[in-house]
């Protein structure tokens, strides 16, 4: 998550990651008597391997963090964000079936409008098939 800003391409790759404002990151890295208290801090280390919040602690939460800024600037993800698929149409149809049950009110765009495809033919097919025109 707090990757999403480089992600999103919202600062740029020599800009460092706690100056993005609207992330809370650079606050998780401030000591504990300087940050809000609900900001469970604790938590998130620990989800890192990092047993204790301490300067030492925070500090290996931004290498960490960095190391895998660096390795997904690395990554080309181009293909998979226009709607690229691995394998067979059988197996992305199978994808898009599993997915038209998850998609909720908060999905939008492509996904909604693919999934809902899907989900038309296969209940047209089930008619289809059930008035034994199929």
């Amino acid at each position: 998550m707090h990757l999403n800003p480089i992600r999103a391409k919202l600062l740029k790759p020599a800009a460092l990651l706690e100056s993005f404002r609207w992330s809370s990151y650079g606050d998780c890295l401030k000591p504990p008597s300087q940050r809000l208290g609900w900001l469970r801090v604790d938590r998130l280390l620990g989800e890192k391997g990092i047993p204790k919040d301490s300067e030492t602690g925070r500090r290996q939460f931004v290498l960490l963090t960095e190391r895998r800024r660096q390795e997904e600037s690395a990554t080309d993800y181009h293909q998979i964000r226009r709607g690229w698929c691995p394998g067979s149409d059988e197996f992305r149809n199978e994808l898009l079936a599993a997915a038209t049950e998850q998609v909720g009110p908060s999905d939008y765009g492509a996904i909604r409008q693919e999934t809902g495809e899907q989900k038309a033919l296969r209940l047209l097919r089930q008619e289809f098939k059930r008035l034994g025109q199929g």
